[in-house]
């Protein structure tokens, strides 16, 4: 494998990790309805035990800035998305028309809002040290290739060096993005 190719499968991997981090983010409450709440809850629609994302299975919306309605494609899954959002840790109610469900988002408590600071900075440690895992690998990858005489040892310094530029950058990527949602968090 030569370095380029190394470099290229630890910027997408390191890519992967910041994109699970901002599914995480989307996911997190600050106190305002956003569809990003709820979109990748997983549904056991039908009762055939495989979990579906709720945006599949119906139309998210937010017409006013403390509600979100749910309007599933097929009736039929209302009682399974009722199910699931009370299962879920979201600490919302569903209000049930038959049609469609109502989600009224309450305004956070400031111990509420302190606590999600603190998994938002846990996630983007997470982030990180996944993206750090990534840079080890690729760093063995090379220096195995070094070993074998396919690289020189200024080849193998210029890549390592390459891979520590990417991993701040991504570093840097998550603390922007943890920082933001907690801004959001904090604000309500």
């Amino acid at each position: 494998m030569s370095s380029k190719q190394v470099l290229k499968d630890a910027e997408e991997r390191m890519e992967k990790a910041v994109g699970v981090f901002l599914n995480e983010l989307k996911g997190l409450r600050t106190g305002r309805a956003t569809p990003g709440l709820v979109e990748n809850l997983r549904i056991d629609a039908y009762g055939g035990g495989s979990e579906t994302p709720l945006k599949q299975l119906a139309q998210i919306s937010v017409p006013e800035p403390q509600q979100i309605v749910i309007k599933p494609f097929d009736a039929a899954v209302l009682k399974d998305i009722e199910k699931a959002i009370r299962s879920s840790d979201l600490g919302l109610a569903p209000s049930n028309d038959g049609k469609l469900i109502r989600l009224q988002v309450p305004p956070m408590s400031g111990d509420q809002r302190s606590k999600l600071a603190v998994r938002v900075k846990k996630a983007s440690e997470d982030a990180k040290v996944s993206c750090r895992n990534v840079r080890r690998d690729g760093n063995k990858v090379l220096e195995t290739a070094q070993k074998a005489g396919t690289l020189t040892e200024d080849e193998l310094a210029k890549a390592k060096e390459a891979c520590q530029v990417m991993l701040k950058k991504f570093e840097d990527r998550v603390g922007e993005l943890a920082d933001k949602k907690t801004r959001e968090i904090q604000e309500g």
